[in-house]
């Protein structure tokens, strides 16, 4: 009896002990399961929305499941970078492995760079964390999807023939033109998505016309997207500093 009761309570007594299941609405529950569906919250309704309640809820068990695949909030917002990195893998993958003669390094680095730019439009709510969570995470403890991409542009900027100092400045260049090309693309320009008229859609009528005239001319420019044309632009004008002969 003693035992049965001990069984029933655990092991320190009190409460009966509870084992959060990990079989949600749509089956057994995974890790990639868990970004998959967290990602797919985030995409639909923002970062705001992202909490280990409400993720159990799209996946229909209690938040402790969850616990097994994410150690908590910060742990899965790192998971969530994690699968925007994986996602980037995928886009890559296709283009080898299948025989074909591999890409020069800077053909290389183009082909990183668009398919990150897509992997970010794909994915818009997601993206500030490609900034804040490395701002917050050191490098050692960055997904290893992450750690992947960054020896992907480390060897093709070394394949250019760059010694150490330079690949390192180049990389940072890269990564800093990246992230920052891709953040300028998202920000928000409509004032008045309802609003016909470019001007008012715009609110350029909230900008004080005197000390904003620059500002107020350039804004309907600013608004369309520079695409991946401009990203490829400016990335091989920096490129080209760093492999410049000197």
């Amino acid at each position: 009896m003693a035992k049965e009761q001990a069984r029933r309570t655990g092991a320190g007594g009190g409460a009966p002990a509870r084992r959060a299941s990990d079989r949600g609405r749509y089956g057994r529950l995974s890790r990639q399961r868990v970004l998959a569906s967290a990602l797919d919250l985030v995409d639909r309704e923002g970062l705001s929305a992202l909490s280990m309640r409400r993720l159990g809820a799209e996946l229909g068990v209690e938040a402790m499941a969850l616990y097994r695949y994410a150690e908590g909030k910060e742990a899965l917002l790192d998971g969530l970078v994690e699968a925007l990195y994986l996602e980037l893998e995928e886009r890559l993958a296709p283009q080898s492995g299948t025989g074909a003669e591999e890409p020069d390094w800077r053909s290389g680095l183009h082909r990183i760079a668009r398919a990150t730019y897509d992997v970010c439009l794909a994915h818009p709510h997601a993206v500030p964390l490609l900034t804040t969570r490395m701002l917050a995470v050191p490098l050692a403890q960055r997904p290893l999807a992450v750690l992947r991409d960054h020896e992907r542009v480390l060897a093709l900027l070394e394949g250019a023939g760059l010694d150490k100092p330079r690949t390192s400045a180049a990389f940072r260049a890269f990564t800093a033109w990246l992230l920052g090309y891709v953040s300028a693309e998202l920000r928000p320009m409509v004032d008045n998505a309802e609003e016909p008229d470019p001007a008012f859609r715009l609110g350029l009528h909230r900008m004080p016309p005197h000390e904003l005239p620059r500002l107020r001319e350039t804004a309907p420019a600013l608004a369309e997207r520079g695409g991946p044309e401009d990203l490829e632009a400016g990335l091989d004008a920096l490129l080209d500093r760093f492999t410049a002969a000197e």
